[in-house]
């Protein structure tokens, strides 16, 4: 009775302390995997059944999935890559006409995984590319026009996460309509039942935030999404059978996504760190081998505070996208809060600020996986689109070190208002040889003699044609040369051979002189626009009047309007962005200099702030045109390969739409500037206009990004200045301090007390918030345009004037005054503004 007795208290005590266990350490209550209900895998064209990754591939032949199949072809390919597996790639059934794959499912959210191998089969009277087709599962288009050969890729994979309804899952394969003999085929299809991860929580502040905007995006049971991308940062691939759930999800290394100008280092978590999933996050969400490994910028802090840790994926115009970041702190030198804040950007736009890992686990320490949802709005657009994922060390936190860090990426595309997935192929940017006639026979070495021999005879031949053709060509330029009064082009591409441009046609069009003199009436008068340093500026219609564009006419004369007119083209061409003015073609025909751009219809910044006849621009449209441009140029410094430094940003570079959407413009002294890791400025001669130069590039010769900061400051200043906004409900005017204060920042005499333009790019949003707060709050009053002086307090000047000094004088609005108050002429810092004369 007393051992019973001892037995039992013994029982109770060891379940109060597994109890208290559990209750101190929760993030040991997530173990338990997910389990498939359906788990469906189908090797096309096979009548036989094969095992691979210890899972059973089950051949349609002879299945229910597959019916009426003596209408389709099975077939197998007429050779392997060593790379691509056998299952389920080395058979294949093809569709010269509709046919529908059905499948009986559990209700629920599942995996439909598509594979294909676009190569030659035997047996067929087409080729690979003649494969076009579409695949829809429902009411949703997964794939439409769909060419598996100008993915470029040995084989490919195409996953979407659909929610069932009903037991009935329909996938429809049809051939497109041209070309025509088009067909449709697939290798291998696999159907998974999956957690819905996407929408773990009703709570409406779980649900991802649109970058950009204040309201959030639910990705409900009635959205379909494609996975663009699943990266495991700076890890091996994860192979389906080692990731968790069950998912049987691909994990790629992120080696070909990460920006290589700026990869920081890459490291493993500590022997004796733990990935521990907290109660919050299923294990499902990414397997342990993901949140082991990261990327980060560097021990370096002053020199990560100089780049962006970047990530860019190819996507589709159009559509929303999902992003899932995930992370963990896997070290031992970052374990506690304020150790390492970064900030989040996508599609240069600001997604999470002063984002710390540890306090978003609740400061749970090492090993615990936290992961953030955002989706981003990208709009519908002709050209190739590109996700940039950055991060960048948050300054205003003052952490311990100025560093981010990433474990994993997932991307994923949501279906459109239609119900599609579908985007455009990519384009063949290599045409694959020539295929032989099927069936046709080899003929061996005498085939191989009769090859040789034909191809000694050409190289003969075309050298023999070559050294002719060369001689005609310096005979006629030597005719021509005295006789020209072109300048040296000296251009790196030909206009009319797209096959050797670097200006491709999707990009940048050429237009002939003649399109040109017809658009703008033989350069009628009555079109321009205006006259600048560089030329004439003419508006008109182009395409029948589908398109209204501004045309630049430049001097054909000037050496330096030639150089500045290449810079133009090769810098504008290949740059997208919603904040810079697009190119949309030019022309160099018989000397001429032309350049046709989208037309601005507001015109320039600076015709909207002084010594105008048009209206005052509102303050909160004012910091919306600061905040689109200081955009633009962030994009321009952090957004592509190598930052480029425009180096002439000024009130009348900064044109403005129909919709006082704000775009930076004049790309003539554009330059790319630092390339490597330890590099802080190019040294260059001083090109730009007076007024807005960085006065340590002047002294110098050293161009930064801060230069154009401090351009940027100049401009902020004017804004500011031309015509001041004033809100007397509040006790200080504290969207103007925070304006005045960046403004101020940018202008500081040393590049290296400047801010980045992410950082002024920040506080212009912050000083709008601020802004519509206060116009939330009621109060607001505008100062009158005859307005003069504008009481401001500053930092550290309570009750001071705003005031900007510069040698003796203060400049405040439309006049200047010393410390006595008496008036003065305008200040040096602004006379070059008002007046300003050539670069």
């Amino acid at each position: 009775m007393k051992t019973h007795t001892r037995n039992q208290r013994l029982s109770l005590l060891l379940l109060v302390v597994a109890a208290m266990s559990f209750s101190i350490n929760p993030i040991s209550a997530q173990k338990s995997t997910y389990v498939p209900s359906d788990n469906i895998l189908v090797n096309c064209g096979s009548s036989d059944n094969f095992t691979a990754d210890g899972r059973t591939w089950v051949g349609d032949t002879n299945s229910n999935y597959a019916v009426g199949t003596d209408k389709t072809i099975t077939t197998i390919p007429a050779s392997q890559d060593p790379s691509v597996p056998t299952v389920p790639y080395m058979t294949a059934r093809i569709f010269q006409t509709q046919f529908t794959y059905s499948f009986t499912v559990s209700p629920g959210r599942k995996f439909i995984r598509l594979y294909f191998y676009p190569a030659n089969y035997t047996n067929l009277n087409f080729v690979d590319s003649d494969s076009f087709f579409s695949v829809s599962a429902g009411p949703f288009t997964l794939l439409s026009n769909f060419s598996a050969l100008f993915t470029g890729r040995s084989s490919v994979i195409r996953e979407f996460s659909m929610n069932m309804s009903s037991n009935a899952l329909k996938l429809t394969f049809a051939p497109a309509p041209t070309p025509k003999n088009a067909f449709a085929f697939v290798n291998g299809i696999k159907i998974v039942s999956m957690p819905d991860f996407f929408h773990l929580s009703l709570n409406e502040l779980d649900q991802p935030i649109i970058v950009g905007m204040t309201s959030t995006f639910v990705v409900d049971q009635y959205t379909t999404l494609q996975t663009v991308a699943r990266l495991n940062v700076r890890g091996n691939m994860v192979n389906p059978p080692d990731d968790s759930g069950p998912l049987y999800r691909t994990w790629e290394n992120d080696e070909q996504y990460i920006d290589a100008a700026a990869s920081g280092v890459t490291y493993s978590k500590d022997p004796n760190v733990t990935i521990k999933y907290p109660a919050s996050i299923p294990i499902y969400i990414a397997p342990a081998q993901v949140y082991g490994t990261a990327r980060s910028m560097g021990p370096n802090s002053s020199l990560n505070l100089k780049f962006n840790l970047t990530w860019i994926i190819n996507i589709d115009a159009g559509f929303n996208y999902l992003v899932r970041l995930h992370f963990c702190e896997i070290a031992a030198p970052v374990s506690q809060i304020n150790m390492r804040v970064f900030d989040i950007f996508i599609n240069n736009q600001t997604a999470d600020t002063g984002f710390d890992v540890i306090a978003q686990t609740n400061r749970m320490g090492l090993g615990v996986p936290v992961y953030k949802d955002y989706v981003v709005l990208v709009p519908d657009s002709t050209e190739s689109q590109f996700l940039w994922i950055a991060l960048h060390p948050n300054n205003d936190s003052k952490p311990t070190g100025y560093d981010a860090e990433m474990n994993g990426l997932e991307v994923f595309k949501l279906n459109d208002s239609t119900g599609s997935l579908a985007g455009p192929n990519p384009p063949m940017f290599m045409q694959k040889p020539a295929n032989p006639t099927p069936g046709a026979p080899n003929n061996g070495s005498n085939r191989s003699h009769k090859s040789s021999a034909a191809i000694a005879d050409g190289i003969i031949g075309g050298a023999l044609a070559l050294v002719l053709v060369l001689l005609v060509v310096w005979v006629v330029l030597k005719k021509s040369a005295g006789s020209s009064d072109c300048p040296s082009w000296g251009f790196p591409f030909s206009p009319y051979k797209t096959s050797m441009s670097s200006l491709p046609s999707k990009h940048c069009r050429h237009f002939s002189f003649a399109e040109i003199r017809d658009a703008t009436n033989n350069f009628d008068e009555a079109l321009l626009l205006g006259v600048g340093r560089f030329g004439n500026v003419y508006k008109d219609f182009i395409d029948n009047g589908a398109t209204r564009v501004a045309i630049k006419r430049g001097n054909p004369l000037s050496e330096q309007g030639v150089h500045e007119f290449k810079t133009e083209i090769k810098m504008l061409s290949k740059l997208r962005h919603r904040h810079l003015v697009s190119l949309i073609g030019y022309c160099e025909e018989d000397c001429e200099m032309i350049l046709v751009y989208d037309y601005m219809g507001q015109g320039t910044l600076r015709e909207h702030l002084y010594r105008t006849q048009n209206p005052p621009i509102p303050w909160k449209q004012r910091l919306d045109i600061c905040i689109g441009a200081a955009r633009g140029l962030h994009y321009l410094h952090t957004g592509v390969k190598h930052p480029i430094i425009h180096r002439d940003v000024k009130t009348t570079n900064i044109l403005l739409d129909d919709n006082w959407v704000a775009k930076v413009s004049d790309f003539g002294l554009s330059r790319t500037g630092p390339t490597a890791l330890g590099d802080t400025h190019v040294t260059t001669v001083v090109k730009g206009s007076f007024g807005y130069l960085d006065p340590e590039y002047f002294l110098r010769q050293q161009l930064t990004e801060k230069s154009d900061v401090y351009s940027f400051g100049v401009v902020l200043f004017e804004v500011l200045c031309a015509r001041p906004a004033l809100n007397k409900a509040l006790p200080a005017e504290e969207c103007l301090k925070k304006f005045a204060e960046t403004a101020k920042k940018c202008v500081e005499e040393q590049w290296i007390d400047r801010p980045a333009i992410g950082d002024v790019l920040w506080n212009l949003e912050f000083a709008l918030q601020l802004q519509e707060g206060a116009e939330d709050g009621g109060g607001v009053f505008e100062a009158d345009t005859n307005d003069d002086e504008v009481p401001l307090a500053l930092e550290n000047e309570p009750s001071s004037w705003f005031s900007m000094r510069i040698g003796s004088s203060v400049s405040l609005g439309g006049r200047s005054e010393d410390s006595s108050g008496s008036a003065l002429t305008p200040s040096a810092v602004f006379s070059q503004i008002l007046n300003p004369t050539g670069r």
